[in-house]
């Protein structure tokens, strides 16, 4: 099993080990990780429905790190323009999300709230580890604890 885990992934799975702390909440956990990885920039890549809450994100990592914001609808890419119909609605831009952090050297970029298949194009595409912070679901106010109870009666 340990030849799954090339070097760098060694040293990510030992910074988990060490800021492993089961009193932190999530936010905590990834700045711990963070500063004990000596990372500098992060980046946190949002749906614009989530934009409150990535500033608040935000506010909370800034002193102690580099931090870039980057929206879904950056670039203002349209639908005529990825697909060729007629329309000018704009769309999502994962790519250009990760792209735009790529530019940024980020070291570690969080994802909060992005569609199905929109975050996985945003994991496909950062140079940078990715983490989660908020998953969508339109039905449950994003609750995923909610989704599960729905799907198991």
């Amino acid at each position: 099993m340990k030849t799954l885990y090339d070097k760098k992934s060694l040293e990510i799975m030992k910074v988990a080990d060490k800021t492993a702390n089961m009193s932190l909440n999530r936010l905590e956990q990834i700045k711990a990780f963070a500063l004990e990885a000596n990372y500098k920039g992060i980046g946190i890549a949002y749906c614009i429905t989530f934009r409150r809450e990535a500033y608040i994100i935000k506010e909370y990592l800034e002193s102690d790190f580099q931090i870039f914001t980057v929206d879904c609808k950056y670039g203002r890419l349209s639908k005529k323009e990825l697909f060729n119909e007629n329309s000018s609605r704009v769309l999502c831009n994962p790519a250009g999300q990760a792209q735009y952090l790529n530019d940024k050297n980020t070291d570690l970029n969080i994802s909060i709230g992005l569609c199905v298949g929109h975050d996985m194009i945003f994991n496909r595409v950062s140079n940078a580890l990715v983490t989660c912070v908020y998953t969508k679901d339109f039905t449950n106010n994003n609750d995923m604890d909610q989704a599960i109870y729905d799907i198991s009666k």
